[in-house]
């Protein structure tokens, strides 16, 4: 079959990889450096993508208090509540900096664990 040997190279899955996962990427990307000047940040579009993205993330977050997988799951679901409500708090006493959130739950989570598994 003509061009198999293309196939058949090792070099081949590498090129796919680029090819079909990184391209299309970039391709998004690039569009957005060239046009991202262009745009208004208060156009209804863009508070649409906003709105969007931060319904995603909550989903996923969602995801892992509710169904967790792993050790995680061994974890009562009281417990992993606990650990989001206290990382959503520092959230906003730390000054509404996600960082401070993110640590903060992570590190009553940790300690959860420790208590848990010891």
């Amino acid at each position: 079959m003509p061009g198999s040997e293309w196939i058949d190279a090792p070099w081949w899955p590498f090129a796919f990889m680029v090819l079909a996962g990184a391209l299309p990427t970039h391709i998004w990307r690039w569009m957005g450096v060239a046009f991202g000047t262009r745009l208004d940040e208060d156009s209804e579009a863009l508070r649409w993508v906003r709105a969007v993205a931060t319904a995603l993330v909550a989903a996923v977050v969602a995801r892992l208090v509710l169904f967790p997988q792993g050790h995680l799951a061994e974890l009562p679901t009281w417990m992993r509540l606990f650990a989001f409500l206290a990382g959503f708090a520092a959230y906003f006493a730390g000054g509404r900096r996600p960082i401070v959130g993110i640590l903060f739950g992570q590190f009553v989570l940790a300690i959860e664990l420790w208590w848990t598994f010891g």
